[in-house]
């Protein structure tokens, strides 16, 4: 596979994740707009953002089995045409049951990314893959800024339907390119051991591979891990634009001039945790484990200095909250990295598609658990509440995983061997 055309896949999925981030984060920044077109309150709202959310928890399972099972390049198309068709179904939404019922249909493609990271380990090898999805990860809040400024510029002047229109336009458009552009990647080629093979046998999901990931300690800790540790980024998404608005009293331009820079160091932050990670993965294999660890135990510090700044120091407030966004992202590309690290290929995108049902089955409730607070408390309790317990916890159980992980990545690399000795062998013969 030549190197260039391995850069164009990365570039059309780098694309697909901004356009769909931006369009999947969109409703955060017109979240006042949307409240105000139906006439409901922050509960109502928050059983919005929760919709979309357990529909697309429910679907992982699904759509990991259908990934390791058929061509991914190809269902990873279905997917942005799903994306593009359901965003134009939310914004034809007349009332408000409506607009809660298809904003709910939206997360049957939020749950497509598995197949994504999984054609990907098999272009590329494990001592890269943490920067390759780190770079990959920073579409998610590029998208959320891109997302920002479409709703700051258009908003007033196109109205919040229209920009679902144009959004959900552009995943049909990128699900012909997906179609046409991006070839599917035997399973297992981004391996070492088999990296240098002409040809290697077709692998594709076997459930007794697949029930036997449940036996793996690590992993099971980092599926107890994700449960909590979506839980801050669901209520940091969907809630902070409404937080400084109604309780820092931010102007839409002041809310756009200090989230847009700290989005943009967010987005820098899955880079360096990838990065990072790669780096002290190559000295021990817990190293990914440890780079995640470190990074969400200093994001809930950072957010606990953060949210205690004054409201009237707003430079010190942006200056913290800097800070904060390096760190918070340094797991994401960790905990994928890891997960393929310890799971042989023709069932990474089911054990992955498991990772994300347990973050979303839990962290799915989070928006709507932030909006009852609010309603009782106020956003600032909500927002410091639910991210520093989840973080706190999250990292605890990274730390039990760090200490596991090595034993599992050692049996992997023994599959991987025995493997590529087979394929050899039948290839003589």
């Amino acid at each position: 596979m030549k190197s260039n055309y391995r850069w164009l896949v990365v570039t059309v999925f780098f694309l697909f994740m901004l356009l769909h981030q931006a369009d999947k984060l969109l409703i955060g920044p017109l979240t006042t707009p949307i409240m105000q077109t139906f006439g409901i309150d922050e509960a109502q709202m928050g059983a919005v953002f929760t919709g979309a959310l357990i529909v697309g928890s429910i679907l992982y399972p699904v759509w990991g089995y259908l990934y390791d099972r058929y061509g991914r390049a190809k269902l990873l198309a279905l997917a942005s045409f799903i994306w593009g068709s359901t965003t134009w179904l939310s914004a034809l939404a007349p009332t408000y049951p409506a607009f809660l019922i298809t904003r709910a249909s939206t997360g049957v493609d939020d749950s497509s990314y598995p197949g994504l990271y999984s054609l990907i380990s098999d272009y590329f090898g494990p001592k890269v893959r943490g920067k390759i999805y780190g770079l990959l990860q920073i579409a998610q809040p590029l998208g959320y800024m891109l997302g920002l400024l479409v709703a700051t510029l258009f908003v007033s002047s196109l109205g919040w339907r229209n920009i679902f229109y144009i959004t959900g336009t552009l995943g049909v458009a990128l699900a012909i390119v997906i179609f046409f552009a991006v070839r599917e990647m035997p399973r297992g080629k981004g391996e070492p051991e088999l990296a240098e093979l002409e040809q290697i046998g077709i692998y594709r999901f076997d459930k007794k591979i697949a029930l036997g990931l449940f036996r793996k300690r690590s992993l099971l800790l980092l599926f107890a891990q994700g449960f909590v540790g979506v839980f801050p980024w669901n209520v940091i998404t969907y809630w902070f634009f409404r937080y400084l608005e109604t309780e820092r009293k931010y102007t839409p331009d002041a809310v756009f001039m200090t989230m847009a820079p700290a989005i943009l160091v967010l987005a820098s932050g899955h880079l360096i945790g990838g990065t990072l990670g790669d780096f002290a993965f190559q000295r021990t294999p817990r190293g990914r484990v440890l780079v995640s660890m470190f990074g969400v135990f200093a994001g809930a510090v950072m957010l606990m200095i953060t949210l205690s700044v004054p409201i009237e120091n707003q430079t010190l407030f942006f200056v913290t909250l800097l800070l904060t966004a390096v760190f918070i992202p340094f797991a994401a590309s960790n905990v994928v990295a890891t997960v393929y690290d310890i799971t042989l290929p023709e069932v990474r995108s089911t054990a992955l598609a498991v990772q994300y049902f347990i973050e979303g089955s839990g962290a799915a409730l989070a928006p709507l658990m932030a909006g009852l607070i609010a309603v009782r408390s106020s956003l600032h309790d909500a927002i410091l509440i639910i991210c520093v317990s989840a973080w706190l916890m999250c990292g605890t159980l990274l730390a039990f995983t760090a200490y596991l992980v090595p034993r599992d990545i050692k049996v992997l690399r023994e599959q991987m061997r025995e493997r590529a000795a087979y394929e050899r062998a039948r290839q003589i013969s």
